[in-house]
């Protein structure tokens, strides 16, 4: 496609990717033509897999997070201190 246009930029961008991974693409596919694409055939989907995989621990720690607040927040209530 992108060779096609003769532009990476604008191919890129129709596809909702980043213009450099139309290149890393092309070189791994040269480099390693047996295992260039996990994700039976679907190169997006290793992407969606490590982002959903750092959106739950991300998740996770807000939650650590809101856990430590309430916590520093009820003891400068009472007025205690470690």
């Amino acid at each position: 496609m992108a060779e096609k246009t003769g532009n990476r930029s604008r191919t890129a961008r129709e596809l909702g990717i980043k213009p450099n991974m139309i290149y890393l693409w092309k070189k791994e596919l040269a480099e390693n033509p047996d295992k260039a694409f996990p994700g039976n055939g679907n190169p997006i989907e290793k992407e969606l897999h490590d982002l959903r995989k750092d959106k739950a621990r991300l998740e996770e720690e807000v939650e650590i997070l809101k856990k430590a607040a309430g916590i520093f927040l009820n003891h400068s209530k009472r007025g205690t201190g470690w």
